[in-house]
């Protein structure tokens, strides 16, 4: 298993970091990637190029962009950066401006998913957003992460900050919900894809926040989910009842057949629990 420690050195991160526009910042993120020796520069073209191609879609949470391409020769290993702005920059983004850049190079689509799976539980956490904003330095960040990865999901010290957001309330197997979880006991689970640009990084965090919807709901023996690219979720919308992704990624699939949601704030349950309701008719 790869941690999010073992992905993100203290020479990694960088704080207080000048940008003149959302290229830059990527730039940055990246300029740290290669300076680890973790990508060459021709990486950072390809983070900038997929945000030129494909929309602001990193943007997956108000205020922090998570960037990165396709794993391609320009990796020389998987690794990540951390960058926070001294400025907050616009991407185009409805959750702009971003004062919180990651970085993300990958060999291939699955030796960092336990690290995805730690950020998008480190981000989920209640008053995390303010606590990684708040570090002096890049060692009091890699504190909070080598928390997240030792406690397997829980920072006691973030979890005592109040909730931002009202937790949803809990959907039990009554009305149509029975009827949903009736319906895969006889037939199996059915499956929701997230689906971002490449697969390899925002669709693993939508991926957490449905995964904790779905597990508030009881619904997770009747709901697989399966976090995939705009090529493969073409392929495997016939296999789905449904999409979750981004408004960017929504235009760039299209007509595929199933219902297509859109999630603003992917690390939100309140929005994702309400997509669910209105795709279920809760």
């Amino acid at each position: 298993m790869t941690s999010l420690s073992d992905l993100l050195p203290e020479d990694a991160i960088e704080l207080d970091v000048p940008a003149e526009d959302w290229r830059s910042a990527i730039a940055a993120a990246g300029s740290l990637l290669t300076a680890t020796g973790v990508a060459t520069a021709d990486y950072t073209d390809e983070m900038i190029r997929n945000v030129e191609d494909n929309g602001p879609y990193i943007v997956i949470a108000p205020g922090f962009a998570f960037a990165h391409a396709r794993p391609s020769p320009a990796v020389q290993r998987t690794g990540m950066s951390w960058v926070r702005l001294r400025e907050p920059v616009a991407f185009g983004s409805p959750n702009d401006p971003v004062d919180l850049v990651v970085a993300l190079a990958a060999t291939d689509s699955g030796v960092h998913t336990d690290a995805m799976a730690a950020l998008a539980r480190l981000l989920l956490e209640a008053g995390a957003d303010e606590r990684l904003r708040a570090v002096a330095t890049p060692g009091e960040l890699r504190a909070l992460i080598a928390g997240e990865d030792a406690a397997e999901g829980t920072m006691p010290s973030v979890a005592a900050t109040p909730v931002a957001e009202p937790e949803p309330e809990p959907v039990t197997e009554t009305g149509t919900a029975a009827t949903a979880s009736g319906a895969s006991r006889s037939s199996g689970p059915v499956t929701i894809l997230t689906v971002c640009g490449n697969g390899v990084g925002t669709s693993l965090f939508l991926k957490s926040t449905l995964e904790k919807v779905l597990t508030r709901w009881k619904w997770s023996p009747y709901v697989n989910v399966e976090a995939t690219d705009t090529i493969s979720a073409k392929g495997k919308a016939s296999e789905a009842v449904a999409i979750l992704t981004s408004g960017e990624i929504a235009k760039t699939l299209g007509d595929v057949g199933i219902p297509v949601e859109v999630v603003e704030n992917f690390t939100s349950t309140a929005e994702v629990d309400r997509r669910l309701r209105e795709l279920f008719d809760v």
